[in-house]
């Protein structure tokens, strides 16, 4: 006879939340394959359809949906009582997940992450990169990293010590045939590279020269949502792009890209590690977040 287990529970939440077997397998780290068996066995065992499946789409049934509006309280208080034991652990154990965008990550990933994984080997640290906005609780992360302006204001955020900058970049080709910009207004007159922020709205090109601030909306041949597609449109001339200095810094060194409009692109210091407030925090979360405090902030 198939009893039902833990995992199983938590598969269906996480379908449901994802909208997606394959989406919901990544955050379990199961085959997509084990994940539709153990629904289907779920399904059998319950008599009842929990989800309606086409090649396209994934959603719940009625039933399905009570089962989600019952189950995922019950699931929420285990886990609950899960982390409360878990915050009476001496040494840190166990997984912390971290989203951030590209850059972000790369930003941690030497001064914090290795020292962190060096200092405390029974602790996985599992990264997801991505450039959209997501919901760290919902999505099941420990913690974010992200610019201070976009962190919900319902979250714990810790500054980081680490100042970014832009840089205004171009390939050499390109400004062969164009007079490099001396102001930002002379964008006006460039093919520029558009980037997509993950709210769906275009990215305006903020400068800064002393009192003097700058805003501009570019336009160009390419509208992108990713740092590396946007860098790559760059490099084969396609015009200029608005970058993160640590994004560029090989290209620049190497002669691939030229940077303009330098002396308008002051750093800032706007990385944020964020998290929402804890009762009973592991013991590896604090290790994390005092290492964070030693060696970032």
């Amino acid at each position: 006879m198939y009893r039902e287990g833990l995992t199983d529970l938590t598969a269906i939440i996480a379908i449901a939340k994802r909208g997606s077997f394959r989406a919901a397998a990544r955050d379990l780290e199961m085959s997509a394959t084990a994940l539709s068996s153990a629904v289907a066995k779920l399904e059998a065992s319950l008599g009842v359809r929990l989800f309606n499946r086409t090649t396209r789409s994934v959603s719940l049934t009625d039933a399905g949906r009570r089962f989600v509006e019952q189950v995922g309280p019950a699931l929420q208080e285990i886990a609950h009582a899960m982390e409360t034991v878990r915050s009476q652990q001496t040494v840190p154990a166990g997984t912390i997940r971290i989203n951030a965008f590209p850059t972000a990550a790369r930003a941690i990933m030497a001064p914090l992450i290795v020292a962190f994984v060096r200092r405390y080997p029974q602790v996985h640290v599992d990264i997801v990169t991505e450039g959209r906005l997501v919901d760290i609780v919902a999505d099941g992360f420990d913690l974010g990293v992200r610019e201070s302006a976009l962190i919900p204001s319902d979250m714990i955020a810790l500054s980081l010590r680490h100042p970014q900058r832009f840089a205004v970049v171009a390939a050499p080709g390109y400004l062969d045939h164009h007079s490099a910009p001396q102001v930002p207004a002379d964008l006006l007159e460039h093919r520029c590279v558009r980037v997509r922020l993950p709210d769906g709205s275009l990215y305006r090109w903020q400068f800064r020269q002393g009192d003097a601030i700058a805003q501009i909306d570019v336009e160009g041949p390419v509208t992108v949502d990713e740092a590396s597609i946007a860098r790559m449109a760059v490099i084969e001339g396609l015009g200029l792009g608005f970058l993160m200095e640590q994004d560029v810094h090989d290209d620049l060194e190497s002669g691939r890209l030229i940077r303009v409009l330098e002396d308008w692109t002051p750093p800032f210091g706007g990385l944020c590690l964020y998290y929402p407030g804890r009762r009973n925090p592991s013991a590896a979360f604090r290790a994390f977040l005092d290492l964070a405090r030693e060696l970032c902030v």
